[in-house]
């Protein structure tokens, strides 16, 4: 099962390798022969046809006609949670949460049927995930992995889940590992470069976004998003190359304009010449006449005068020989 909702249908080919997968373990087919059959055949054709609801009928009937096989409750788990992913590309949030919902409680059945296999707990947390309810994900995702810890799916749902936490180093090791037993799995890329950005490792961030474009140089989405990690190491020049080219691709989008003309600024001003600084201004030394030179030339020629008359004091003032 896929969470993407671009992924290609029919999703039952999906359903029915992961079902075989496991069916060794859970128990033989049971009775209800060719009524259980008959509902089960026409499920999967209502899946491949997209008519989800339709098929989680079918397999219902199914179910009422053997209430103890958990492969009847994983299909219709997988038709209910189908018919959620169309709700949401539809932007039906409602429809898709009750589908959600009812998608877990089958899972739950299936576990409750079969507790040993990890396949109804990497189904239940995947549901989990796209209802953001994290920490019960990453409980189910985590006993998956207990159960089987080369299950490529439970790694990578359990990476998203843990991103859904902001565990961001979690995340990266767990979409690493995932990427390793599947190179071909862009959506992995998408997260673990998502992982990187948080922890501003944008080195990382780069030739993920890259093996993405490398897919499909397309993607509008991807290239905005590689263009903002570059604008984030400063990179300007490939920050606006991807953003013209995004928005030729989504013309539409409304934030790429914004962080265009915001590079496009900082790299205008990287590029600007620098003002060359001008010579410091000479400070004028100061003139004779300041107030405390005016107050030292007052004081000294005070004293002179002082001084003056203490040297005159008492002598007898000369008188003229001449009679008046």
């Amino acid at each position: 099962m896929k969470i993407t909702n671009s992924s290609s249908l029919s999703i039952f080919s999906a359903l029915i390798i992961l079902t075989a997968s496991t069916s060794e373990s859970y128990a033989k087919s049971r009775g209800g022969g060719g009524e259980v059959d008959a509902h089960k055949k026409k499920g999967i054709e209502l899946m491949d046809a997209r008519h989800f609801d339709a098929a989680a009928e079918e397999f219902g009937k199914a179910i009422a006609a053997d209430p103890k096989d958990p492969r009847l409750y994983h299909n219709r788990a997988i038709a209910y949670f189908s018919g959620g992913q169309a709700a949401d590309a539809s932007h039906d949030a409602a429809s898709a949460e009750t589908r959600y919902a009812a998608a877990i409680a089958d899972f739950s059945k299936e576990i409750e049927l079969a507790p040993k296999e990890e396949a109804g707990y990497v189904e239940r947390g995947q549901a989990e995930v796209a209802q953001k309810q994290y920490d019960p994900a990453l409980a189910d995702l985590n006993k998956a992995l207990e159960l089987k810890p080369d299950d490529e799916t439970a790694l990578k749902f359990r990476g998203f889940a843990e991103i859904g936490l902001a565990q961001w180093d979690k995340a990266a090791a767990d979409l690493t590992a995932a990427i390793q037993k599947n190179p071909n799995d862009p959506l992995s890329y998408d997260r673990r470069a998502w992982a990187y950005r948080n922890l501003k490792n944008y080195d990382g961030a780069i030739p993920d976004y890259t093996a993405v474009l490398a897919k499909n140089p397309n993607d509008a989405e991807t290239l905005a998003k590689r263009g903002y990690t570059y604008s984030l190491m400063q990179q300007y020049e490939k920050a606006i190359a991807d953003y013209e080219q995004a928005l030729k691709l989504n013309p539409n989008d409304v934030d790429t304009p914004q962080r265009l003309q915001y590079a496009r600024g900082m790299l205008a001003a990287a590029n600007a010449p620098q003002p060359t600084a001008a010579p410091p201004t000479p400070t004028p030394a100061p003139g004779l006449l300041t107030p405390v030179n005016i107050v030292i030339a007052t004081v000294v020629l005070v004293v002179i005068l002082v001084v003056i008359r203490l040297l005159t004091r008492g002598k007898a003032e000369p008188t003229s020989s001449r009679i008046r």
